[in-house]
């Protein structure tokens, strides 16, 4: 799969980028504007670009752009440029294909069956062998983004409706993934077999949304229906007569959810409901199972901002060691400032992260993490608040270890530069990040803070492979696999 581009220092790649968010209204007088508002809930998912496209009941209307969603879609005559009573919308961090305007998601095409326009979180682990498989077939490949072969393969369907083509298209997708498309009628929601990647169904006043988390939905006011459910396909429509008809299209035999981990540990907004477990108290519950596993003797827990947060609450209120933001968070720090000089970037995470000195100065400190990837940003942290005046400086991790690579649209650095595969003991781990001592949350304890229960290994509740090594779909890219087609699923339509 195709890798993104380097980041501008190293220490924006210490960490984990989901690639994006989706979101999507029907039959609202301010869809536009609403998109826009959703996204900018979503933006934590994906800050390289956004883009937001709408029907007027006449043609579509698409406008991409690289930065922030508050970069553009805040100008007034930005919106007014989206007119129409449906709108879609993406923020995106590229997993696969490089940032530059032509991978920008919504994707549009017109097809035989009219324009649709489509975004997706997540990643098809066999969009290079698809792709290869179409443009081998004449296909025209205008992007390098994974999303583009979903519109071949529409396109290509011998099904008649645009629903039923969208349908048949998925079924030749693997990997993780929610989609939203709309057409002229219709606004689509989609998520893949496993569930691997949230999606969520919500309503403002009597219109639906799709949306990558509950916190989108929070910010316009709109209420939460259900959660997509993994396999399933919904179908909103516009009626001639102005209603609006829902319909459900699932597999005959349904899987297991596995949704990823991942959007309990880092990538989900702590306000959010994710498969109907809150972030907040999940994360919260992280760091209490971890001051039971690792406790330490210690003056104050600080939290390495933001992740590390409400597992530090969690974390101080067992272990009763008082919690305090030892380490404060520069939040208007950019790479375009980090960027011009190597004097500039030697400065490393003090541009985004400050010591507070009154709250470390002689104290022994447990710091609070969300996870550990490449260990270089721990590194330079323990050493900025040992320049503080710390006593001691223990690490504790509200994650397991990092062992493997993501295909699921994580940005994960190669195994071999992973923190976990660099060193043979936790002892070496510790003396490299320079801490007095180092521990992580248990895969069992991670488990028990998000489900209540253990892991079972033979059939794991939640996609976990970035720990364990259990990959719940066929990885066909990566091996190199472009003979014979990817298992399928077999659907039947039922009403909502």
């Amino acid at each position: 799969m195709t890798q993104p581009a380097k980041p501008l220092n190293e220490w924006d790649h210490d960490t984990l980028h989901e690639e994006c968010g989706v979101f999507g209204i029907l039959g609202h007088a301010e869809a536009a504007t609403l998109t826009a508002l959703g996204l900018h809930a979503l933006q934590h998912r994906g800050q390289e670009a956004a883009g937001i496209v709408s029907f007027d009941g006449r043609q579509f209307h698409s406008e991409r752009q690289l930065g922030l969603v508050g970069d553009h879609f805040t100008d007034p005559a930005t919106v007014k440029r989206l007119p129409g009573h449906m709108a879609m919308g993406h923020v995106r961090y590229s997993t696969t294909g490089e940032t530059i305007l032509r991978n920008v998601q919504p994707l549009f095409a017109e097809l035989e069956v009219g324009g649709i326009a489509i975004a997706h979180n997540g990643n098809f682990t066999n969009g290079l062998t698809l792709r290869r498989q179409l443009i081998a077939q004449g296909a025209i490949c205008q992007s390098t983004s994974d999303t583009e072969v979903v519109l071949h393969l529409i396109a290509r369907s011998k099904k008649v409706s645009s629903s039923d083509r969208f349908i048949d298209a998925l079924q030749h997708l693997e990997g993780a993934f929610a989609l939203v498309a709309m057409t002229r009628t219709k606004l689509i929601g989609a998520r893949d077999a496993n569930g691997i990647r949230p999606l969520v169904l919500g309503d403002l006043d009597g219109k639906p949304i799709f949306a990558s988390e509950t916190c989108a939905l929070d910010i316009i006011g709109a209420k939460f229906v259900r959660d997509v459910e993994n396999g399933e396909v919904v179908i909103c429509e516009i009626q001639p007569d102005g209603s609006i008809t829902i319909d459900s299209v699932k597999p005959k035999v349904q899987r297991p959810e596995r949704i990823c981990l991942f959007e309990y540990v880092y990538f989900a907004r702590p306000d959010s409901v994710v498969a109907g477990r809150p972030v907040y108290a999940a994360r919260k519950k992280m760091g209490i199972n971890l001051a039971k596993e690792a406790p330490v003797e210690a003056d104050v827990v600080v939290p390495v901002p933001d992740g590390g947060t409400p597992a530090a609450i969690g974390y101080a209120q067992q272990s009763g060691i008082p919690f305090e933001l030892g380490i404060i968070r520069n939040h208007y720090v950019g790479r375009t400032f980090i960027e011009p000089t190597q004097s500039i970037r030697a400065f490393g995470v003090k541009l985004k992260h400050s010591a507070n000195r009154a709250e470390i100065e002689g104290k022994r400190v447990v710091l609070i993490d969300d996870s550990i990837v490449r260990g270089t940003t721990s590194l330079k942290i323990v050493q900025m608040i040992r320049e503080a005046g710390a006593r001691e400086v223990h690490i504790r991790v509200a994650s397991p270890m990092i062992f493997y690579s993501d295909y699921y649209g994580i940005d994960t650095p190669d195994p071999e530069h992973l923190l976990a595969n660099q060193h043979d003991s936790l002892e070496s781990m510790c003396r490299y990040i320079g801490a007095d001592s180092l521990a992580f949350l248990s895969i069992d304890g991670l488990y028990d803070a998000v489900g209540g229960v253990k892991r079972d290994p033979l059939n794991p509740q939640f996609t976990d492979h970035q720990f364990t090594g259990d990959y719940p779909t066929g990885l066909t890219d990566l091996r190199g696999l472009s003979q014979g087609g990817p298992k399928t699923l077999s659907l039947m339509r039922e009403a909502s």
